[in-house]
Parts: C-alpha cells; structure tokens; sequence
C-alpha cells in the first residue's frame, strides 16, 4: 500500500506550477474513495455518487489556486463534495418537481434500481430510515455513524457549531430508531 503524502509538501506542490498536476493526482488518489463513499451515502446511486465526485474534482482543480490552506486539504475537499452533493439533490428535486417527501421515494427507488446497491434486507431499511431525515440531519448522521468523524471535524467541514451538531445527530439516532423499530418492510 502506498504511503500517504505529506499535505505541507503536497500543498508546496500544489503551488508550484510545473508540479500542480501531478501533486493534484496524488490528492484525488488519496481521497476519491473515501468521497465517493460519503456523496455515495447522500445520492444513494452509484452514478450518481460518480457523477458528483467528478464535479466535486473539476471544482477542486478550478478552484487549487485559491486554496489558502486554512484547513486540512481533505477537509477543503470533503466541504467541496457536501455543497455539490446538495446541489445535485437540489436539482435532482427541482428537475423532477419533487416534494421533500416525494425525494425520499424518489431515492429510495433508485437506490433499489441501482446494480451495485446489494443490500440486505437490514441495510436496506437502515437506509430508507435514514431518507427520512432531513437533509442536514441525514448528512451529519452520515458522517458520524458511517466515516466516525469527529464533531469538531464536521464543524470545520459545516460550519455548523459542535452543539448543533452534536444534536442533529441525536435526533437523527432517534428519528432511525423509531422507524426501524415502527416500520416492516
């Protein structure tokens, strides 16, 4: 397995013209996986979840140069990924007139449409509770349960406060408990 990078020499990289490229590969080797798993979770769809992490790049290589070094280069990232992952599912809504509620059907079938989705019956309903949530829930849950980021990790990838997080989360926990708990197949 491959070492990973040092970020301050990859952020010098980055910087450097005749090296931008190259250190950009090594980035988006570093993280695709780990994005596509964390738009994959919101978009449920496998091209969908391709589709977004490919804008999720473009905006990355388009935007490099702007990039301050104020945060960790996987949370530049990762913060790219969310907005996009919810302008898709903005659009997604839009382009298909669908109510907040409607969306949730909607996904649901094309997660279960979906090839690569093999989900057994339990992970399926997981993951129909989880459509339940409203989207910021839905994407703090994600984070928390699925990748254990840390709060303060979610805060500087939100923007959102610890608190706020940290009760999103609870709710979304309870929210899922009652569905599974309430609801069959």
């Amino acid at each position: 397995m491959e070492k990973p990078f040092d970020e301050q020499t990859l952020i010098h990289m980055l910087q450097n013209d005749k090296q931008k490229a190259k250190a950009f590969g090594l980035l988006v080797k570093q993280y695709q996986q780990q994005l596509y798993w964390a738009i994959r979770k919101m978009v449920l769809c496998h091209d969908d979840a391709n589709d977004v992490l490919q804008n999720t790049c473009i905006k990355a290589w388009a935007g490099i140069a702007n990039f301050r070094g104020d945060a960790k280069l996987f949370t530049w990232l990762y913060r790219i990924a969310i907005n996009e992952t919810l302008s898709f599912l903005k659009k997604q809504r839009m382009d298909n007139v669908l109510s907040v509620d409607d969306e949730e059907n909607f996904l649901l079938q094309k997660m279960e449409a979906d090839p690569y989705f093999d989900g057994e019956e339990l992970q399926q309903k997981l993951q129909k509770a989880i459509l339940t949530l409203p989207e910021k829930q839905r994407l703090v849950f994600n984070m928390k349960y699925f990748e254990d980021m840390k709060y303060e990790e979610m805060e500087e990838v939100l923007g959102t406060s610890v608190g706020a997080l940290k009760a999103s989360y609870h709710f979304a926990v309870k929210k899922i408990e009652t569905f599974i708990n309430e609801v069959e197949l």
